[in-house]
């Protein structure tokens, strides 16, 4: 197998293990188009994942400054979509992952 496969299909599958940093390795030191090209599509699909984070630290904050004694909707809310964006995302790298490896035109 090619290193800019396995290159390109660890940059995907760096969500199990390494999150952002492997892809940002390999798309900034890699000189080969395509595993660039997957590298920068891995970084951005796992750079997706922290976009709901201010959202759910505001909520945490509002509901401990404000000491409500309701159930905090917001947060648990939040928590719950930012739980579920997580898993799709790290389903859809593992999938685009295998897809690497295993297409023959790559």
């Amino acid at each position: 197998m090619e290193t800019s496969r396995v290159l390109s299909g660890l940059s995907y599958l760096s969500v199990l293990f390494a999150g952002i940093l492997f892809p940002l390795v390999v798309f900034l030191v890699t000189e080969d188009k395509k595993t660039k090209y997957h590298a920068k599509k891995a970084l951005l699909s796992q750079l997706i994942m922290l976009v709901p984070i201010p959202v759910v630290v505001y909520s945490a904050i509002t509901q401990i400054v404000m000491n409500q004694t309701e159930v905090p909707m917001l947060f648990i809310s939040s928590v719950i979509f930012t739980f579920l964006l997580c898993l799709i995302v790290a389903v859809w790298n593992i999938v685009k992952g295998i897809k690497v490896f295993t297409n023959e035109s790559y």
